[in-house]
């Protein structure tokens, strides 16, 4: 059998799992994103595996269709909204998921936080440089507000991270009710109340038809002019071309994107051109531990699929 590893960026599956154990499943690496879908269709036509990572390549109706060797798909995670289950089903493929570690996502969002109201990375560049000492004048964290949207998982770990730096968190969700907020220890606000009070909003939520767009124009006309916007959940659930309108007019103070619309993000977008905005090319799971565990498992689940007894499988 041949097993196809998409979109491994860093080059480093090989060196993270033991494939040894895979004796007749010839393994293939895909180090670089398939430029379109036919492209991705021409490349995996003779693989009966294939192990995506995340939704960096996606597997709708047609590209599975067209796979016709296709019989065991694998994402990292225990979901991939980028699958189509019901089509993966209807042409007799297994689709199997792997288990995560941590929440790697927490740094980085926070990570985006410190970049924007410290400026730690600009003065490190400055510095080796050899550029003047000391010319931004940066804000703490501590007294804030965080305005958190999506109080899930995720959600919760951002709350309790802030609250150690001294931040005031509130929280709003669809779903979220009062209680449950003064449960956690945050304060409930309306969607309203939460953009216009916050000082850095921050978004925790999963990406689905109901949620695309959960953060429009009106959301980013409420927010304070020294307040910032970070998204590392998914890009389409902010509205792009409105959150690139309050940047280049400066009606917020900045925003750190570690998602977009399109990934990779092309290289002549104009989020790559404002000096208000803080990018890192979706980071927020790739962590050396949750990497781990996401090769482990990989390799367990085609050594079980290849023995007839399927683990971890998605329906």
């Amino acid at each position: 059998m041949r097993a196809a590893i998409l979109d491994d960026y860093q080059n480093v599956a090989r060196r993270l799992a033991d494939w040894s154990t895979l004796p007749g499943v010839d393994v293939q690496v895909f180090t670089e994103p398939f430029a379109s879908p036919q492209a991705a269709i021409a490349a995996l036509k003779d693989f009966e595996i294939v192990v995506g990572m995340r939704e960096r390549t996606p597997f709708p109706r047609a590209t599975i269709a067209a796979l016709p060797k296709l019989k065991l798909l694998i994402t990292t995670g225990a979901k991939n909204n980028s699958f189509d289950l019901k089509a993966a089903a209807e042409h007799g493929v297994t689709v199997c998921g792997t288990g995560t570690v941590g929440a790697p996502t927490v740094g980085i969002a926070f990570g985006l936080m410190l970049e924007l109201t410290r400026r730690i990375g600009f003065e490190n560049q400055r510095m080796k440089a050899g550029e003047p000492w000391q010319v931004t004048l940066g804000r703490d964290l501590e007294g804030l507000t965080l305005g958190v949207v999506g109080f899930g998982k995720l959600g919760h770990r951002v709350a309790s991270v802030a609250q150690a730096f001294g931040m005031k968190v509130i929280a709003w969700s669809q779903n979220l009710k009062a209680e449950d907020a003064e449960k956690a220890g945050v304060g409930y606000a309306t969607k309203e109340a939460l953009f216009r009070e916050a000082d850095i909003v921050t978004i925790h939520y999963a990406l689905s038809d109901r949620s695309r767009g959960v953060v429009g124009a009106a959301d980013l006309g409420r927010m304070k002019r020294d307040a910032y916007l970070i998204n590392t959940a998914r890009g389409p659930l902010v509205d792009e071309a409105a959150l690139l309108a309050v940047l280049r007019d400066k009606k917020i103070a900045g925003a750190g994107l570690d998602v977009f619309d399109v990934e990779p993000l092309p290289v002549d977008h104009p989020f790559r051109s404002l000096d208000n905005v803080v990018l890192t090319p979706h980071l927020g799971y790739v962590s050396e531990q949750n990497y781990r565990v996401y090769f482990r498992d990989i390799v367990e689940d085609i050594r079980a699929f290849v023995d007839g007894k399927p683990v971890r499988v998605i329906s």
